[in-house]
């Protein structure tokens, strides 16, 4: 198809909410590695990576192998019946996940696997009361929805019950006005006052994000997740720690993100990089947990044989290539670059993130959020070649996260790319 005719048949056979970036849409045609290319021919570096989603690279040669090597095996059975690329994924997930998670439950996304670790929370404490954080994003079922609090993606007006918000620890706007580190960790602490006083005074579970990803990743300070952790336990409570965006080595120098802050999950949600691209959610629990959801469930396409083959191949680039101590190199160089831009345009009011999962919140006079200015920056950095992400609840944050097998030249190439675009923009 022509390009317009992509976008015509876009306009009048998909539902209407299913947005796209840009004021005239991207049509992708191919892509490899660190570039896409749109139905022209002009090559994009991608630095979002189909929403973080893209771990070692567009069409990398050995996850498309073991995809069609599965494809011409076995395409799908159901978890009715064993299969060896199912049994395989879950052990690999036991072996490298932190604490005593061992038991796995695979899904088609991330809403998915927060679904399943509500439930299974829920389940294991027989206590329906789950908090969440402020600009956390759960995915798009009514459930999770409930547990996303930004108003734009919460498209239903009725909450799920049992579902309460606490603010985060957003250290660039203090929900408490406060300053780190003299603040001793206001927003962490606030959690054991909210479960006093919005609850029975006991907790099925606490929901989070390491680094919150639609919400503009916003990065806690170190001591956050210590100090959270310890009261959500304190009143019977299990810790669920969403590494949609955090995983397989994108926070650089540890596998997962929450690992930057040196606490061990009772469950833990993945999806997006896990395998490639390919769709795939999962929930991994310790046995104790796991073995409170009784009953009969099913996951038609959960443990998929190709989509476990994938995620397989993944995960092995990702430890044969060493990406998880590369994701840490370029993150550096990357942040660096990020930091010098701050210095030389105002209109960047933040820089924060960890590894290869950095964001720039933009703003005008007073820390005003400058969402317009993204969009503009947006058209800019698209003409001059460079795919980027945005989110934050104003929509005035970038969101940067590129492959993580991306290269030094790649990384300079981006920075050049963006402090080019911000120059564009004359201010």
């Amino acid at each position: 198809m022509k390009k317009q005719e992509v976008l015509d048949k876009h306009k009048e056979f998909l539902f209407s909410c299913v947005a796209n970036y840009y004021e005239e849409p991207l049509v992708v045609d191919h892509a490899q590695g660190s570039y896409v290319y749109d139905s022209e021919g002009k090559e994009y570096l991608d630095f979002f990576g189909g929403i973080v989603t893209i771990s070692v690279g567009h069409c990398h040669p050995k996850v498309t192998d073991a995809i069609q090597k599965q494809s011409a095996k076995l395409q799908h059975i159901s978890t009715l019946y064993p299969n060896e690329p199912h049994v395989r994924l879950a052990e690999k997930l036991a072996q490298i996940t932190p604490g005593k998670l061992q038991k796995s439950f695979f899904t088609n996304s991330g809403t998915e696997a927060n679904e399943t670790a509500v439930l299974l929370a829920q389940l294991h404490t027989k206590c329906q009361d789950v908090i969440a954080l402020r600009h956390g994003y759960s995915g798009r079922s009514h459930l999770a929805m409930s547990l996303t609090a930004h108003a734009a993606w919460r498209l239903t007006p009725t909450p799920m019950p049992g579902v309460h918000h606490i603010p985060n620890a957003y250290c660039y706007r203090c929900p408490f006005g406060l300053t780190y580190p003299s603040c001793d960790i206001k927003c962490a602490k606030d959690l054991e006052e909210a479960i006093q006083t919005v609850t029975s005074g006991r907790l099925a579970a606490f929901i989070a994000e390491p680094i919150q990803g639609v919400g503009g990743f916003i990065t806690p300070p170190k001591e956050y997740f210590k100090e959270i952790v310890a009261i959500v336990r304190k009143y019977g409570g299990l810790f669920i720690c969403d590494e949609v965006q955090t995983a397989w080595g994108r926070t650089g120098g540890k596998m997962f993100g929450i690992e930057q802050w040196d606490v061990e999950p009772d469950i833990m949600t993945f999806a997006k990089g896990m395998a490639n691209g390919s769709p795939i959610g999962a929930t991994i629990a310790a046995p104790e947990v796991a073995d409170s959801m009784k009953g009969m469930t099913i996951s038609t396409f959960g443990g998929n044989p190709v989509t476990s083959a994938a995620a397989l191949a993944t995960l092995e680039v990702i430890e044969e290539e060493n990406l998880v101590e590369n994701a840490r190199v370029m993150g550096k160089r990357l942040r660096e670059g990020l930091e010098a831009l701050q210095k030389k345009y105002p209109l960047i009011g933040d820089v924060r993130g960890m590894g290869l999962m950095q964001g720039m919140e933009l703003v005008g006079e007073n820390k005003s959020p400058d969402p317009e200015a993204v969009k503009r920056l947006f058209e800019l950095t698209k003409a001059n070649g460079l795919l980027i992400g945005k989110g934050g609840l104003m929509g005035n944050v970038l969101r940067i996260t590129p492959p993580l097998n991306i290269t030094k030249d790649q990384v300079d190439q981006s920075l050049k790319i963006l402090d080019r675009s911000f120059g564009q923009m004359g201010l």
